[in-house]
């Protein structure tokens, strides 16, 4: 049976979302602050080439032209370095979902956005909202096995 980990409290509701940079799946930084202006979803996964992440992933990617209808840009992170995210996304057939490389220092995003296990030295399953002033809106956390439920997300997105 998987390990569940111990789960966090998550960011609250209407802060601001700390800021970051980090290097998506092909080596070219994503600096939260140059998306202010549009809606971002940070989808935290576990760990690439895993079951569960994969579909998460493979969700997002699939829902590309929804997100961009709705002005929202997805971004996958995990505490994965740079070369895994882009071998996953090779194999996952990913081209325009962004996937971010959480990994040095390791977890660092997760741990501002409080979703970070520190005893499994990873980020947990979550899924963070924010709106054009880069504030969090909405979000959800979730056992490691548990697959997020896109339309759940997507009715978050429509409500905002």
């Amino acid at each position: 049976m998987p390990r569940k980990g111990k789960q966090r409290d998550g960011p609250k509701l209407g802060s601001k979302g700390p800021d970051f940079a980090l290097k998506d799946q092909d080596g070219n930084e994503v600096h939260l602050a140059d998306l202010r202006g549009r809606r971002v979803l940070l989808s935290f996964h576990p760990l690439a080439f895993t079951d569960v992440c994969t579909k998460q992933m493979k969700a997002l990617e699939r829902n590309m032209d929804q997100f961009e209808r709705l002005g929202v840009v997805p971004l996958g992170l995990s505490v994965d370095a740079r070369p895994s995210k882009h071998a996953w996304a090779k194999e996952m057939g990913v081209r325009r979902l962004r996937m971010l490389a959480d990994f040095h220092p390791k977890g660092a995003v997760a741990k501002r956005y409080n979703v970070y296990l520190d005893d499994m030295g990873i980020s947990g399953r979550a899924n963070v909202l924010l709106d054009e002033r880069g504030r969090v809106v909405w979000f959800k956390l979730y056992d490691i096995p548990q697959l997020p439920d896109l339309k759940e997300v997507l009715a978050a997105i429509k409500a905002m």
